[in-house]
């Protein structure tokens, strides 16, 4: 269950990333006090007979605690590219992604 206690605010601004059958919303919301949040969304679809449901979770990431958790974030990443897969290239992933981005750009030209 969703805590509904006033956290989904206005939204200030939205970064969608598509990855394989999760899709991660990276949303800027303002409190009341005008101040700033970040939350993180991962949302899975899952089949449900027929239809499609939505699984979703979802992080609250405060102005406190920004650099914290870029800093673990990245120090992680980078032992698992160092580290547990120094062999992966994974510039290739980069170039995957730009090339599905030019792929979907053109087809809405």
């Amino acid at each position: 269950m969703e805590d509904t206690r006033g956290y989904d605010r206005e939204e200030i601004f939205s970064k969608k990333v598509k990855a394989g059958k999760r899709t991660y919303f990276f949303d800027v919301k303002s409190t009341r006090a005008n101040d700033y949040y970040l939350t993180i969304t991962e949302s899975k679809r899952k089949q449900n007979g027929d239809s499609f449901t939505y699984e979703k979770h979802k992080i609250f990431l405060y102005k406190e605690d920004f650099f914290k958790f870029v800093e673990a974030l990245n120090e992680s990443v980078d032992y698992v590219k160092h580290e547990l897969l120094p062999d992966v290239d994974f510039d290739q992933f980069e170039k995957e992604d730009e090339n599905e981005e030019v792929k979907s750009d053109l087809k809405w030209e």
